[in-house]
């Protein structure tokens, strides 16, 4: 995982240089999301909940593995809605629970950690650049 100060979300695809927008991910058959993302409110819970050494630091670090954190509100306020991050719209698709492959390639006990608000998939509708602090607006 690399953080980045910008990005491209490409239409119907994914975010540039993604694993999934690139259909190499491990999920790429099954489970594949376009985008996932998680609220900060949803990581500090999870870093609460770690009861093994390392697991709060991985999720503070990137581990979790989702591709866009968000700050001010709930994952829940977006489901079944539209919304815009920089000059990309993306809709809502479902939730993705964490799996035991994120303790496999990133820290055991990480995906016990996340429980159920480990984040959303989201499909990219309207392609643009996203750029860090850039505000989430509801459609």
């Amino acid at each position: 995982m690399v953080a980045l100060e910008t990005v491209e979300a490409l239409s119907g695809l994914g975010l540039e240089g993604d694993r999934y927008a690139l259909q190499c991910g491990y999920w790429k058959v099954t489970e594949a999301c376009q985008v996932t993302l998680i609220s900060e409110h949803d990581l500090q819970r999870a870093s609460r909940r770690a009861d093994r050494p390392g697991v709060a630091e991985g999720l503070q670090s990137g581990s979790h593995r989702r591709n866009l954190v968000v700050r001010g509100l709930r994952t829940a306020a977006l489901q079944d809605r539209d919304f815009r991050i920089g000059d990309a719209l993306f809709r809502y698709r479902r939730t993705r629970p964490p799996c035991g492959y994120l303790d496999q390639v990133a820290c055991a006990g990480l995906a016990k950690a996340l429980g159920r608000n480990s984040g959303i998939c989201v499909e990219v509708i309207e392609g643009g650049q996203i750029r860090v602090g850039d505000p989430l607006h509801i459609e």
